[in-house]
């Protein structure tokens, strides 16, 4: 079986992260979650042992680290059943969650099953907007699951999405991450992928809000804050993209929660690949051998002004799924990037998102992710109508 080579063209690629989807299922309902907007149309679930195999295949392939998302993958019965086989075949496994289906005993059981990591989020630094974005009363909660977290020996990792409705509390946002005894704190500018795209206009924040942000981060870091903290930079502010996914198939395996085994969590919706199904197909075969995995690796697909690029081995033309978005072309050099004759689709965003006011904000309110919208958002129109 042919191994694909990373982007050095010398080492080999290997799915060293895994992250596991195991679900769409969430009891919150935030509007920059980047899970699919037609998450109410996708397949169902796959199973505890479709899940096992996965781990397995992806292990005997190289994989190390094993995340644990969602959705909200507390909803899953049989998560510690999941996180034992992890720890059994020998994956570092870290919990993504929002802390709502947690309690003492469950930390305590998904410890006991040997979880290693659990990250948990926050929508804002106050109940009145944390319940606002999450769409229910859940701030007390989190805090009190935070708090057990702590107690059962595991280092706090807290994550907040910043964006133009809560990066004003960003003063708060720390004093709250220390009054629980943080150790980490990500503060993680949306990606304006799934539900977040659709919202694109009301949550992106100012030039001044996140020049403000920046400056209070920087500030704590500098009066050396105990925490840790990471400030993520959205990319539509940068100049240059990222280099997504440390490259396409290069070593970050995504398994959607209906067994889509993609290259990155927003992989599928892009036209004409055929995603392979896990069920289908084994680790080993989608890895090395699929079209999907293989059709952006390398610099061979790449057209103009990335071909010739010296910075292409840098971020190996920018995020496949940001392109397509934006231009309509998923091999389109990102528009993120000024170098990119479609550079303007980014800056006339951002442009808006300045403006005293803005028309789209006002014309479309946000749109909370739950089945109901999906639903209403991915509706086949009455023939007629079509």
């Amino acid at each position: 079986m042919t191994q694909p080579l990373r982007h050095d063209g010398q080492t080999t690629a290997r799915p060293l992260w895994l992250l596991a989807e195991l679900t769409y299922a969430c009891p919150l309902q935030c509007p920059y979650c980047s899970n699919p907007t037609e998450m109410a149309q996708i397949g169902a679930e796959m199973t505890t042992d479709d899940w096992f195999k996965v781990l397995r295949e992806a292990r005997e392939l190289g994989a190390a680290q094993l995340g644990l998302s969602g959705g909200e993958p507390l909803v899953r019965r049989d998560l510690e059943a999941i996180v034992a086989e992890g720890a059994r075949l020998g994956y570092y496994s870290n919990l993504i969650t929002s802390g709502i289906g947690m309690d003492e005993a469950r930390v305590n059981a998904l410890a006991e099953a040997g979880l290693d990591h659990i990250q948990i989020s926050f929508q804002a630094s106050n109940a009145e907007r944390n319940n606002f974005l999450a769409g229910s009363n859940t701030f007390e909660q989190k805090k009190a699951m935070a708090r057990a977290i702590k107690a059962a020996g595991y280092p706090m990792v807290l994550n907040i999405v910043l964006h133009r409705h809560n990066i004003d509390d960003i003063d708060d946002i720390i004093a709250m991450a220390e009054s629980l005894d943080a150790d980490y704190v990500e503060l993680a500018n949306t990606q304006y992928y799934g539900w977040a795209w659709h919202n694109r206009a009301q949550l992106l924040p100012t030039r001044e809000q996140l020049d403000h942000a920046e400056r209070v981060t920087t500030r704590y870091r500098e009066n050396d804050g105990r925490m840790k903290l990471y400030f993520v930079l959205p990319d539509y502010y940068q100049d240059r993209p990222k280099a997504c996914m440390s490259g396409w198939g290069d070593l970050f395996l995504n398994v959607a929660p209906d067994g889509l085994a993609l290259p990155c969590h927003a992989a599928r919706q892009l036209p004409g690949l055929e995603f392979p199904d896990v069920r289908e197909h084994d680790i080993a075969w989608i890895w090395n051998e699929s079209p999907a995995f293989n059709h952006f690796r390398g610099f061979d697909w790449m057209a103009e002004p990335c071909r010739s690029c010296v910075e292409k081995h840098d971020d190996f033309g920018g995020c496949r799924c940001q392109a397509y978005m934006l231009t309509g072309d998923m091999y389109a050099a990102d528009p993120v990037c000024a170098k990119s004759p479609s550079h303007h689709l980014v800056t006339d965003v951002v442009e808006q998102a300045n403006a005293p006011t803005s028309a789209r904000a006002e014309a479309q309110p946000i749109v909370f992710r739950n089945p109901k919208n999906s639903k209403r958002l991915h509706a086949t129109p009455p023939a007629g109508e079509r």
